[in-house]
C-alpha cells in the first residue's frame, strides 16, 4: 500500500509532521511478539471479520497526529465532539459484538450438550440461558480480566486452529448434505435491491479497527511498516478462511442460510456437533478481545486512561454482566449483526479513518491515499443510512432453535412444493409444531 519503504512510529502524545515521523528501519527484536500480534488480529478478524486499507490509514493517522489510541486521534483531529461520538461508537460496537458472541455460544453449545447420551434436551442445565451464564463465569470473565492484550496471543492461536477444524467440517457437509437441501429459485442471483443489508453484516465482520491500536501497541518497536506486514499476513489468512466459510455455507443451503450458519445443520449430525463445540469455544476465546476495547473506552472517558486494580475488576464485571443479561433476552442473531454493522462498524471502518487522514495529511490531492479516502468516506455514509433503513423495513428471517425441514426426510416430502421461501418456512413451522407436540 505504499508504506513498505518507510517506518512511521507513534510516539507518546506529541505533534508530528510527516518529516518527523520518517525514521530509519530497525531489525525486529520481538519476532514472538509479531507472531502473537498476527494471531490476535486473525482472531479479531475471524470473530469480528476482515480488515482493509483503512487499518493502515488509521495507524498512519495516529503517526501524523502523534497519538496512540483511536480516541486520541479523533480528539486531536476533530476536538471533543468527535471524541465523544467515536467513544460512543467504539463502545457500542464491541459491546454489541459481545452480546452476539453470547447468543452464538448459547445457541451452539446448548445443541452440543443436548446430544450427550441420557441428557434430556429440556433439561435446564443444557439450555442456552444456563450455558450463557456458566460460560461467562468460567471462560469469558477470567480471560477478560487480563490487563495486557498480548497475553491473549496463545488463546487467539487456539481459536485460529479450531476455526480450521470447523472449516473442514463445513466443506465436508457440502458433499454429504448439500444434495438433500433444495435450492431456492433465486439462489444464483448475484444481488437484490436489499443487498446493502449484507454490506452491514459484512461491515460487522470486517472490522477490527476498534482494537487495532491495542494490538499495534503490543508490538516491540511498533512502526507502520511492521504493522502493514502483519496486516497483510492477517488479511490473506482471514480472507481465505472467510471466503471459504461463506462459499461453502451458501453452496450447501443457498437461500435458507441463517445468520448463524450452524443453525442450518441438523441436531442429529455428530460431526457437526463436534464442529459446534469447536465453534462455541472459538467464540468464547474471541470475546475477551471485544471486552478489552469496551473497558479501554470507559477508562479513557471516565478515568483518564488508567484503571486501578479494583476499578479494573469492577468495570470488567459490570460490562460483562450487562452484556450477559441482554444476550439472555435476545435470541435472533441476524438483526444484531445488521444494526451493529450499519450503525457502528460502517463509520468506524469507512468514515472516521478517512476523515481523519484527509484532515491531517499534507499529501497532494492526487495522492493514492487521499483518492481512496475520498471514495471510502461517501461509501460509508451510504451504507450507514440505507443499511439502517433496509434493516428496519426488511428484517432478516430468524428460525432460531427450529430444526430445518430437510432434517426430517421421513416426515416431510418436497414433492409439489413451491420454491417460494415463504411457503417452505410456513411448512417448516407447521412441521415443527406437529413433531414437538
Amino acid at each position: 500500500m505504499g508504506y513498505q519503504s518507510q517506518q512511521l512510529v507513534i510516539p507518546p502524545q506529541r505533534d508530528l509532521n510527516d518529516r518527523e515521523t520518517l525514521v530509519s528501519e530497525h531489525e525486529s527484536k520481538g519476532k514472538t511478539c509479531q507472531s502473537t500480534a498476527v494471531f490476535n488480529v486473525v482472531n479479531s478478524i475471524i470473530g469480528s471479520g476482515i480488515i482493509d486499507f483503512s487499518l493502515v490509514l488509521l495507524i498512519k493517522g495516529g503517526a501524523l497526529s502523534g497519538t496512540d489510541t483511536y480516541q486520541s486521534l479523533v480528539n486531536k483531529t476533530f476536538g471533543f465532539p468527535g471524541y465523544l461520538l467515536l467513544s460512543v461508537l467504539q463502545f457500542l460496537y464491541p459491546f454489541i459484538a459481545m452480546i452476539s458472541y453470547n447468543i452464538i455460544a448459547g445457541d451452539t453449545l446448548s445443541k452440543v450438550f443436548q446430544r450427550i447420551p441420557g441428557v434430556d434436551p429440556e433439561n435446564l442445565f443444557v439450555g442456552r440461558h444456563f450455558i450463557i451464564m456458566i460460560s461467562t463465569v468460567t471462560f469469558t470473565l477470567p480471560l477478560s480480566l487480563y490487563r495486557d492484550i498480548a497475553k491473549l496471543g496463545k488463546v487467539s492461536l487456539i481459536s485460529t486452529v479450531l476455526t480450521a477444524l470447523i472449516l473442514g467440517i463445513v466443506i465436508t457437509r457440502i458433499v454429504s448434505l448439500g444434495p438433500d437441501v433444495p435450492k431456492t429459485d433465486d439462489a444464483w442471483v448475484f444481488a437484490k435491491p436489499n443487498a446493502i443489508q449484507a454490506v452491514g453484516v459484512m461491515s460487522f465482520a470486517f472490522i477490527c479497527h476498534h482494537n487495532s491500536f491495542l494490538v499495534y501497541s503490543s508490538l516491540e518497536e511498533p512502526t507502520v511498516a511492521k504493522w502493514s506486514r502483519i496486516i497483510h499476513i492477517s488479511i490473506v489468512v482471514s480472507m481465505f478462511i472467510c471466503i471459504l466459510f461463506a462459499t461453502c455455507g451458501y453452496l450447501t443451503f443457498t437461500g435458507f442460510t441463517q445468520g448463524d450458519l450452524f443453525e442450518n445443520y441438523c441436531r442429529s449430525d455428530n460431526l457437526v456437533t463436534f464442529g459446534r463445540f469447536c465453534y462455541g469455544i472459538t467464540v468464547l476465546l474471541t470475546y475477551p478481545m471485544e471486552c478489552f476495547v469496551t473497558r479501554e473506552v470507559i477508562a479513557n472517558v471516565f478515568f483518564g486512561g488508567n484503571l486501578s486494580s479494583v476499578f479494573h475488576v469492577v468495570v470488567t464485571v459490570v460490562i460483562i454482566t450487562i452484556a450477559m443479561l441482554v444476550s439472555l433476552l435476545i435470541d435472533c442473531l441476524g438483526i444484531v449483526l445488521e444494526l451493529n454493522g450499519v450503525l457502528c462498524a460502517a463509520p468506524l471502518i469507512f468514515i472516521i479513518p478517512s476523515a481523519c487522514y484527509l484532515k491531517l495529511s499534507e499529501e497532494p490531492r492526487t495522492h493514492s491515499d487521499k483518492i481512496i479516502s475520498c471514495v471510502m468516506l461517501p461509501i460509508g455514509a451510504v451504507v450507514m443510512v440505507f443499511g439502517f433503513v433496509m434493516a428496519i423495513i426488511n428484517p432478516q428471517d430468524c428460525t432460531h432453535g427450529q430444526e430445518m425441514f430437510y432434517c426430517f426426510p421421513d416426515n416431510f416430502s418436497l414433492t409439489n412444493i413451491s420454491d417460494s421461501r415463504f411457503q417452505l418456512t410456513t411448512q417448516l413451522s407447521t412441521l415443527n409444531i406437529s413433531i414437538f407436540r
